[in-house]
């Protein structure tokens, strides 16, 4: 598998950068796929974890109050954007401190279940991100990716590709 990282210009503001994954040679990142899933049924609830978006870029960062933390490993910044308690949809992200956002996917949780290992799409989303944020980490590690001085931008190798 491989990946890169792709800034979302339009979420991206003076207090937060916001990131999203494409995987291989995927013309959509792992956002737009989720919204692209989601938008018909859920309609509100996509407009709304959009706008907490452009308030994290712009206004506020990336507080700790707007995500469930400990939704991966211990350590690997895995977490889900809180936007009501009561939502269906379960969006995934990294975050790096208060001033960078990795968005991947997820999906609507049934209300039939208490943790997202019960539904396969929540699970597959959860994984995935899990295993792109070790690799980040190695590449963070190693100094072939780095956080610019300003602590919004990711710098460096921005693609990762597990065959190299």
């Amino acid at each position: 598998m491989k990946w890169r990282l792709e800034k979302i210009a339009q979420l991206s503001g003076n207090k937060a950068s916001v990131y999203s994954i494409v995987i291989d040679d995927e013309n959509e990142t792992l956002f737009e796929k989720f919204l692209s899933e989601n938008k018909t049924i859920f309609k509100s609830e996509i407009s709304d974890i959009v706008q907490r978006l452009r308030t994290i870029g712009f206004k506020t960062g990336a507080r700790e109050i707007y995500f469930k933390k400990d939704e991966g490993t211990l350590g690997d910044g895995v977490c889900a954007l809180y936007d009501n308690p009561h939502s269906n949809l379960r969006l995934y992200c990294i975050r790096y401190g208060t001033q960078i956002v990795v968005l991947g996917g997820g999906g609507h949780k049934p209300k039939t279940i208490r943790a997202f290992q019960e539904s396969d799409k929540l699970k597959q989303e959860n994984y995935l991100l899990r295993k792109i944020s070790k690799e980040i980490t190695t590449l963070l590690k190693e100094h072939e990716m780095e956080i610019s001085a300003d602590g919004l931008n990711f710098e460096g190798l921005l693609e990762y590709n597990e065959e190299d």
